[in-house]
């Protein structure tokens, strides 16, 4: 069922209100919907989307034949534009919605940045247009009820607010200016058909028209709904999950826009009708007076709290005034929302599928990034040098069988085992008392604090050595003993095994 104003004018007051301000609600509601269907997929029969060759019909007919089909239209432009431009090779991107528009925002550092840069994507000029606001500096506090809490400060970290749509729209024009490369939007995956030398794309427009394309490689950017990865997960794509919803507004009261405030909690873990969910708050000044901000939790895949977006927009719109509050001349621009997935691996290394015979997995639907800071974004903009260089080989060689492209990927060691970190963050009504996550978290803050700055940085950029986290690690043991209780209460025999082979597989790792 399409969602629209209506459907919620009871059940979701608080949304209600703030969505029937914007000219372009129902768009925004409708994604929504289809975003929070997946948690009914996960619960439906798997569904086979990755065929035989031999099953393909024989009276269609190849509307197109290309190097590379993008099936997603947000972060595979910045692979595709690389592709095409760098390489030369001749791309298809096809979205159920808009190319080059996204549901986020981003926040990363500039010198991270200045990678798309480096590859020859974007001059440092362009990359510095679409930067709309750096703060000076960042900060990271969890809520103690005595008020004693540790505000971590921290400099070069998430510091620049980068518009996403525009970002986008610059490696668009770059795509589309490269000769024999393809842009379609309403355009939706249907399954795929493998051959020993190619691969045949079934898609729908708007109307459901069916069209077939001819690819050396399908590059799966599905996001978290990819049913590619469903398949190749056998139903079980994630271990965790992040859902995140905000809003870039402008009209609050006493903001500070030269800092950041990557992770706050203002209250303990909401237990409501049942729940069990440590609300985590982040704040981001953006272009002009504007400001972003974001509600989210982690938790287990397979919990049984509401993970519902919708629902999550309700609790944000309630609760928003508690964290910032908004003037009379608060205005919404935009809302923000999207399920950040996470992956814990049980093993010395990847153990998600990430490719296939002439398939492989970027971004959301690979689940290789970190979910406490970067997302897929991130692990996209470290990793686009080694992600496009491999694949243009690999079309080269024409070494396409899964064995070969699952080793072009974005799996870092270090993000694995920092995963894991992830887990502490997850509220169990059933074993945690109301303010487990936010007093953990306090000390973790406590050890930071007291060790030099590039710590801190590390930890946050997703950059931290194996001896750094061990340092952590040890400091955080003899401050809060309990902590070896929690991993063996949080993480289980199976959880804290797999987190021992992570930090194992990070120790003898080889540096790409």
């Amino acid at each position: 069922m399409t969602l629209s104003l209506d459907h919620i004018r009871l059940t979701h007051p608080h949304l209600y209100q703030a969505f029937s301000l914007l000219p372009d609600c129902e768009l925004h509601l409708h994604r929504i919907g289809e975003l929070d269907q997946y948690w009914e997929r996960l619960k439906q029969p798997l569904r086979q989307v990755i065929m035989p060759g031999d099953t393909l019909p024989k009276d269609i007919v190849i509307s197109g034949e290309y190097d590379l089909i993008y099936a997603g239209g947000t972060l595979s432009l910045l692979h595709a534009a690389v592709m095409a431009g760098k390489y030369g090779r001749k791309v298809m991107i096809f979205d159920r919605q808009t190319p080059a528009k996204s549901t986020r925002d981003w926040n990363i550092s500039r010198n991270e940045l200045l990678n798309l840069a480096d590859i020859g994507l974007f001059t440092e000029r362009e990359i510095d247009a679409v930067i709309v606001r750096r703060y000076k500096t960042g900060w990271v506090e969890f809520y103690k009820p005595d008020g004693s809490q540790k505000r971590l400060s921290m400099e070069n970290v998430l510091d620049c607010a980068v518009d996403a749509d525009m970002l986008l729209g610059l490696a668009k024009e770059k795509v589309v200016a490269a000769s024999g490369s393809t842009l379609l939007a309403g355009t939706s995956f249907t399954k795929c058909y493998q051959f020993d030398d190619h691969i045949v794309v079934q898609v729908a427009d708007c109307k459901g028209q069916p069209f077939w394309y001819k690819a050396k490689v399908l590059v799966d950017v599905m996001g978290i709904l990819s049913p590619i990865a469903m398949q190749l997960n056998e139903g079980l794509p994630q271990t965790h999950v992040c859902p995140t919803v905000g809003t870039i507004a402008s009209g609050f009261e006493n903001i500070d826009f030269d800092t950041g405030e990557i992770l706050v909690s203002t209250g303990p873990a909401d237990t409501s009708a049942g729940k069990g969910r440590q609300l985590i708050w982040e704040g981001f000044p953006a272009k002009e007076k504007q400001y972003i901000t974001y509600l989210f939790f982690y938790d287990e895949a397979d919990s049984p709290n509401d993970k519902s977006l919708l629902s999550l927009f309700e609790t944000y719109f309630r609760t928003l005034p508690e964290y910032k509050k908004p003037g009379t001349d608060f205005v919404i621009h935009r809302p923000v929302y999207g399920i950040i997935p996470a992956y814990c691996h049980d093993g010395f290394n990847r153990t998600r599928e990430i490719a296939d015979d002439h398939i492989i997995l970027f971004g959301d639907a690979a689940s290789l990034g970190s979910p406490l800071t970067f997302c897929g974004f991130g692990s996209m903009v470290r990793n686009l040098h080694h992600l496009t260089a491999d694949l243009d080989r690999a079309l080269s060689e024409n070494n396409l069988s899964k064995r070969h492209l699952e080793k072009i990927n974005a799996y870092e060691p270090n993000v694995a085992s920092m995963a894991n970190l992830m887990k502490y963050m997850c509220f169990n009504a059933a074993t945690d008392e109301p303010n487990f996550v936010n007093d953990l978290m306090n000390e973790v803050m406590i050890v930071l604090d007291d060790l030099p700055p590039h710590y801190r940085q590390a930890m946050f950029r997703d950059e931290m050595k194996i001896e750094e986290l061990a340092m952590v690690m040890l400091r955080l043991a003899w401050r809060y003993p309990n902590v070896l209780t929690v991993t063996w209460d949080k993480l289980g025999v199976q959880g804290s095994l797999g987190f021992f082979k992570n930090i194992v597989g990070w120790a003898f790792s080889s540096v790409r």
